[in-house]
């Protein structure tokens, strides 16, 4: 297929195309493999290095691996679950969700391994789609991106104010919530501000807090409390809240829990500007955080399940987090705010990884001028090689996000839908745009062999499938507090960016000589903040 003209597309150097996005090829049959290749591999895709490239394979797959997050989404979550099939959708949901997911990321890691940019998403959709499908893609990925700093900060400050509850009969009422909220999306803004370093050294430290964390509250929970529920009850229970006379229309809501919580693993991708030997790396960083989440996750749930002593209480707790209930059910105050503040610490991380995602692709929008002010946002700081402003834009527009929740208790809900609506059809794009170029389409040294075309194709039609499911009503009756607005969310998003094209389309492109000129601009973009 080849590259969507456009009478408005913008001059491109010699530099940046050669011969159009299906033979942006690397050297040599299979690509860099090496780390020196990189800076080279980079100028080749048109994008002059301005990032320092400090993090090795581990740590980006740390990165992906924090974004994930099974301490964050599994338990954040949990609650709905509770309600939307029960025990019984909550394991064999995360079960089939993590297979499916998992084709996802190997399919979107072969794309990644032969565009290894900032960019990610929107620059493979560009490359092998044209400038449009570029354009749409990246506006949903930043939706999700920004979507998922509102849902993990937001629910961290839950489990916040649910440990204070414990500790001091604190009330996490929705504005003592958001204020906590609002402390901690500062916290990762000045944690990211100090550089990729800082951040792949807490990333890193981030997995074994994971891993650890789970086998500590799996084992205490399995240990330490006299009753256990039975196996038929955490593997076939289930359970219909939502209104819905359907049970199945009830099981495939609570699809959400799993799918949020998989979602978060183009953080690797978003990190290549800034990893060793990214075409392999972060390819690698996507496949193995999904996998490792997928059982961690799972040991996860079946263990907070078999541990429910009274599964109304547990739904219904005064702390307004039902897996805190099920701590304190089974080991006393005293365990259930030690192992809250495991949790609580675990989903610190998270948000942090994911604000460095976010604002990675928020540089790197900017940097090809698709965002209004892209001159501010892609300016990178000097000292720390940090893009600075955009790590600022991320977190604000995340507070933006979660307010809603001041005033409903649906809004938390429709917040992590939005995540999931906005960067799951995003996964897809940059793949059935390269199943659509088929043999045009020249692979990275990682790649999927023969079994790229019928991996990518049950890759499409799982995303196809799940981004209609979380259009749809999660509650009946549907009234004005009980209304999915992730729909609303993404119709606002798709007309703005319609709307923003007619505005910026001169502007946009992958690159622009107008983004990156000569040396002399790029050190006047370097010295821009500080």
């Amino acid at each position: 297929m080849s590259r969507t003209s456009d009478p408005s597309d913008p001059p491109r150097t010699k530099e940046s195309s050669v011969a159009g996005p299906l033979v942006d090829a690397p050297d040599g049959p299979h690509g860099p493999s090496s780390p020196h290749d990189e800076e080279q591999r980079l100028r080749e895709l048109g994008y002059r290095p301005v990032l320092a490239r400090r993090m090795g394979g581990f740590g980006n797959f740390a990165i992906s691996f924090s974004v994930i997050s099974i301490l964050s989404g599994c338990m954040t979550l949990y609650g709905f679950g509770l309600g939307t099939g029960g025990p019984a959708v909550m394991l064999w949901g995360w079960a089939g969700v993590g297979l499916f997911v998992l084709c996802v990321g190997l399919a979107l890691a072969e794309v990644t391994s032969a565009y290894p940019t900032s960019g990610a998403l929107y620059y493979m959709a560009d490359r092998l789609g044209g400038r449009r499908w570029g354009w749409y893609t990246g506006w949903l990925n930043l939706l999700g991106l920004l979507g998922a700093i509102a849902g993990i900060d937001y629910g961290a400050a839950l489990f916040a104010g649910a440990f204070a509850n414990l500790q001091w009969g604190f009330e996490p009422t929705p504005g003592k919530t958001m204020l906590i909220f609002i402390a901690i999306l500062l916290l990762h803004a000045v944690l990211n501000l100090f550089g990729v370093q800082l951040v792949s050294v807490l990333n890193s430290i981030s997995v074994w807090w994971h891993l650890a964390g789970v086998a500590l509250i799996v084992g205490a929970l399995a240990i330490v409390p006299d009753h256990h529920q039975s196996p038929s009850f955490v593997f076939t229970k289930f359970v219909n809240d939502t209104g819905w006379d359907n049970p199945l229309y009830a099981a495939a809501l609570g699809l959400l829990l799993a799918q949020y919580t998989f979602c978060g693993y183009d953080a690797s991708a978003h990190l290549s500007e800034e990893t060793s030997n990214a075409s392999v790396s972060a390819a690698r960083g996507i496949v193995r955080s999904i996998w490792v989440s997928w059982i961690a996750g799972f040991v996860l749930l079946a263990g907070l399940t078999f541990a429910i002593q009274d599964y109304d209480a547990t739904r219904n707790s005064a702390t307004g987090v039902p897996p805190a209930q099920i701590l304190l059910d089974g080991l006393g105050t005293d365990g259930a705010s030690a192992l809250l503040i495991v949790v609580i610490i675990a989903q610190l991380f998270c948000g942090n990884a994911e604000v460095a995602a976010a604002s990675r692709m928020v540089f790197a929008f900017s940097r090809d001028g698709a965002l209004p002010g892209s001159d501010i946002w892609r300016r990178v700081s000097s000292r720390t090689q940090t893009p600075v402003a955009a790590v600022w834009l991320s977190v604000g527009v995340a507070a933006v996000l979660a307010l809603p929740s001041l005033y409903s208790a649906t809004a938390y809900g429709a917040v992590t839908a939005i995540n999931v609506i906005g960067i799951t059809p995003a996964y897809a794009i940059p793949v059935l745009l390269r199943l659509r170029a088929g043999d045009r389409f020249r692979p990275g040294p990682w790649n999927l062999g023969r079994w790229s075309k019928p991996i990518g194709w049950i890759a499409v039609v799982w995303v196809a499938g799940v981004t209609v499911l979380f259009c749809l009503p999660q509650a009946s009756p549907v009234t004005v507090d009980t209304m999915n607005y992730a729909s609303v969310a993404l119709a606002v998003v798709l007309v703005l960016a319609t709307v923003w094209w007619f505005v910026a389309r001169r502007s946009y492109g992958t690159p622009t000589t107008a983004a990156y000129g000569s040396d002399r601009e790029q050190a006047e973009l370097a010295e821009g903040i500080v």
